[in-house]
């Protein structure tokens, strides 16, 4: 079930709404739980058993650690525990990958298993591994099934994140605050998360395709493609995780925020402080750290660096493209922190037009179906690929699609919320914006509903991680 669909958005999430706020709160967690249960089961139910399987040895292990007071048996109830749920990510997300890389190599024809990827199955486990690992580390573990099983299938977060740690709501699954104010901020928070995704993510989605399918290439159409998926991503992921943060706000829990307008940054290692932070801190505080981070020799500091980013390019899918991906960002990272971040931060364009390149050659990998389409790819955004330098559908559909791309551009940037801010401080405009920004949402859930209902162009990209 899709957050941008008409029976989550008419059907599922107003019966929800309406049975979460009229039940006792002490009820409102198995309310909760069912109901997301029933959302993750929608697409796929037999794997609901597999999370519920996850769920259940992520509670007693984490009862087990915090019983045992020998720190060797703590550590095999970890071990134990991380490898179950491990293996489960690892058999139905990289079994086909492992076995095709094994035929390749010894000549052998192993058959491949054909396995459906369950949703979300990367985001959860990474919840629960945390949870266990946290509880290791100290925090006090949780003794009611029904409320650590509500934090991980909660339907907001479940199948696209944030990745939402215990820690940060482990108090707000017994007390949590529900008010009209609340309610108004997720509601604001999620429609405009929506919008972004139907009304921007989703159009240029389409150039994206109309791209991919056309024999009139030429270098710019290529640099307007690459520019056109990285903003694509960007929306339909971030549209996604405001959708996540407003439903959680009308819920009463605070996620974390997972986006913060990446595409000014100056730097890779600023954008990945920008973009997806629940993904980068999860990896910092349970790979990168425990692997000594900085505080090691330097050859050591860069096989952490390396092994982290490759860890995190395969998190993203089972395909080289997306380990070359990740160990990409790991090379600018690397050159970054040993000399050229002093060199960047000299400069007020070069920085700019560094990262931009960066990016935009990154998502060509990103997207591409195998390294020999990345590479032919890059070869002609760089003027190697015997290709023209303008063609007739690039002007074509740079007109077509310059509306959409001119509000994306502005979007991704902190511009419109520094206008608004700077408008509420003076009384008279905070007045208007009062009175007509409830307008506008209605507005834009009435486009969007329209866009839906049409059956418009409205995949998700991250479904596949």
């Amino acid at each position: 079930m899709l957050f941008s669909g008409i029976p989550f958005l008419y059907y599922f999430l107003p019966v929800v709404l309406m049975l979460y706020f009229a039940i006792p709160k002490k009820l409102k967690n198995t309310v909760l739980l069912i109901s997301s249960l029933v959302f993750y089961g929608w697409g796929e139910p037999k794997y609901v058993i597999l999370m519920v399987a996850s769920i259940v040895v992520g509670f007693f292990s984490g009862k087990l650690i915090e019983a045992k007071p020998a720190k060797r048996d703590k550590k095999l109830i970890l071990f134990a525990s991380v490898f179950i749920n491990l293996s489960f990510l690892a058999y139905f997300k990289y079994a086909d990958f492992f076995i095709e890389n094994f035929n390749a190599i010894t000549g052998l024809g192993v058959p491949l298993l054909r396995i459906a990827l369950p949703i979300g199955i990367s985001f959860y486990t990474f919840q629960i591994l945390s949870y266990t690992v946290d509880v290791y580390r100290g925090i006090p573990a949780q003794r009611n099934i029904i409320n650590l099983a509500t934090y991980i299938t909660m339907f907001p977060q479940l199948i696209a994140g944030p990745i939402v740690r215990y820690t940060d709501i482990a108090n707000q699954l017994e007390k949590r605050a529900l008010c009209v104010d609340r309610f108004a901020e997720g509601l604001r928070r999620f429609i405009f998360g929506l919008s972004k995704k139907v009304l921007v993510a989703n159009i240029l989605g389409e150039l994206c395709d109309i791209f991919r399918a056309s024999e009139d290439k030429a270098v710019l159409y290529y640099w307007l493609y690459a520019v056109a998926f990285a903003l694509h991503v960007y929306f339909d992921f971030s549209g996604y995780s405001d959708m996540a943060i407003g439903l959680g706000k009308i819920l009463g829990f605070d996620f974390c925020e997972n986006f913060n307008y990446p595409f000014i940054s100056k730097s890779a290692t600023e954008f990945w402080r920008r973009w997806h932070i629940s993904l980068g801190s999860w990896f910092r505080d349970y790979v990168y750290i425990p692997m000594g981070g900085n505080r090691v020799s330097r050859g050591r500091w860069l096989f952490n660096i390396f092994t982290v980013w490759m860890l995190t390019g395969f998190w993203h899918g089972a395909a080289w493209t997306f380990i070359i991906w990740g160990l990409y960002f790991a090379v600018f990272l690397c050159i970054e922190k040993l000399f050229l971040l002093k060199v960047l931060e000299k400069s007020k364009i070069l920085n700019r037009i560094y990262i931009l390149v960066v990016i935009g050659i990154s998502f060509v990998i990103f997207n591409a179906t195998d390294m020999g389409e990345a590479l032919e790819y890059i070869k002609a955004m760089l003027g190697f690929g015997n290709v023209p330098f303008v063609s007739q559908e690039f002007f074509y559909y740079l007109k077509s699609y310059g509306v959409p791309l001119l509000v994306a551009f502005v979007g991704a940037t902190p511009l419109c919320k520094a206008v608004i801010n700077k408008l509420r401080e003076r009384n008279a405009f905070e007045k208007l914006i009062n009175i007509f920004e409830p307008v506008v949402l209605v507005v834009l859930l009435v486009v969007v509903t329209a866009f839906l209902v049409d059956g418009s162009f409205n995949p998700f990209l991250y479904f596949r991680f």
